[in-house]
């Protein structure tokens, strides 16, 4: 019997993310707590808005693209190995992943991602 999901299914946790978060945040280690994605780890945040997301058909299900920030300040110089996605007001960590090791001081940009949900198969 084949698998189906609605889009609106997909789309709800991915607009749960655009509607929550409000930092991304560079960081040495991969978080998986709000406090270590705000502050053990943290490297460099920017302030993310829901316009910063935009929602779309991908391939394969749905997807939510990130997008790119340029010159953001370095609060810690050091290596950054993941992104994470924040909901400071209610202090959640919504969201990690990978990110090419970079070192990073002065300032860094973030490059435009995206996050996949797919259909089931």
């Amino acid at each position: 019997m084949a698998k189906t999901v609605h889009d609106d299914v997909l789309d709800a946790a991915l607009n749960y993310i655009k509607n929550n978060c409000t930092r991304m945040v560079a960081c040495s280690s991969q978080p998986t707590t709000y406090t270590e994605a705000n502050a053990t780890y943290a490297l460099a945040d920017v302030t993310m808005a829901s316009g910063d997301f935009t929602l779309a058909d991908d391939t394969s299900g749905r997807k939510l693209t990130v997008a790119a920030k340029s010159g953001i300040t370095v609060d810690t110089a050091g290596t950054a190995t993941h992104n994470a996605l924040l909901d400071v007001s209610n202090s959640k960590l919504l969201y990690v992943t990978t990110t090419s090791s970079t070192a990073i001081s002065g300032t860094v940009d973030f490059g435009s991602w995206k996050i996949n949900l797919q259909d089931p198969s």
